[in-house]
């Protein structure tokens, strides 16, 4: 009897040992930016001209990634006025990220830019940490790896509450077909102007990739509300051609009050 008791419980243990090694441990981000519902809208501008205009939707989905909840967020770009005629955009972009990681699972991608057309699609697989393209590739990421849209977002979660100046996050972002690391260096804290107002805002630098867009790593800067929203109300990017602006014009179903107002 002993013998058989011992065995069983040997058996126990190497079951839940087999259970325990192979349960999937994904990250858990703190979000009190964001919920379902939110709508953001912005004009992108050209100097004093304004080119385009871009919607950021945050909706509800019955979409599972994993067998986990999600949220589905669509971004569109449009190019508006004269530009329309000269050099027509019309880019839609979506993401269905984790509801606790804050990490995509699915990514698609429909640019068409004067006549220029991009399909993308990938699907992530991060209990694998890979991901896949709609071409069949496959390629190795880290675990918590971002896209264009879920970066946006993932961005709002970052703990920002007493940061000193100088403090850089770092994440790992999947581009076109490329891994790299994204880097934001927050600068201060600076009053902006806009056509919401204004509002005290955290300053940040992305460090982006020297050569890849911008001529210089600091070439880009975006301004995020100093409340709990984190709001990005003001991106500026030096170019080739000049300096383009992608500023807030309106917001509706934000999460918290928009406390930074002045």
């Amino acid at each position: 009897m002993k013998y058989f008791f011992l065995r069983g419980v040997t058996l126990l243990l190497l079951l839940l040992s087999i259970s325990s090694s192979s349960k999937e441990i994904f990250p858990v981000v703190q979000n009190d930016a964001f919920a379902v519902g939110e709508k953001l809208r912005y004009k992108l501008s050209y100097g004093l001209i304004d080119a385009g205009e871009v919607t950021l939707y945050l909706k509800w989905t019955d979409r599972k990634g994993h067998g986990r909840s999600l949220y589905h967020a669509i971004g569109k770009g449009y190019s508006i006025n004269t530009f329309d005629h000269v050099f027509k955009v019309d880019d839609t972009y979506e993401t269905y990220l984790d509801q606790r990681s804050i990490m995509p699972w699915f990514f698609k991608r429909r640019v068409d830019e004067g006549g220029y057309k991009i399909s993308q699609d990938y699907t992530f697989h991060h209990q694998n940490k890979t991901v896949e393209t709609d071409k069949g590739k496959s390629f190795a990421i880290p675990m918590g790896t971002q896209d264009m849209i879920s970066a946006f977002y993932y961005a709002r979660t970052l703990p920002l509450k007493n940061a000193p100046v100088g403090k850089t996050f770092t994440f790992p972002v999947f581009m076109d077909n490329e891994i790299f690391e994204l880097k934001i260096k927050y600068l201060g804290d600076h009053i902006i102007s806009t056509d919401k107002g204004k509002f005290k805002c955290h300053k940040f630098v992305p460090l982006v990739q020297t050569g890849r867009y911008f001529k210089n790593e600091e070439d880009v800067l975006f301004y995020v509300t100093a409340d709990d929203n984190k709001l990005p109300v003001l991106v500026k990017a030096k170019l080739p051609v000049g300096t383009i602006k992608l500023h807030i014009v309106g917001y509706t179903n934000l999460r918290n009050p928009v406390k930074a107002k002045r």
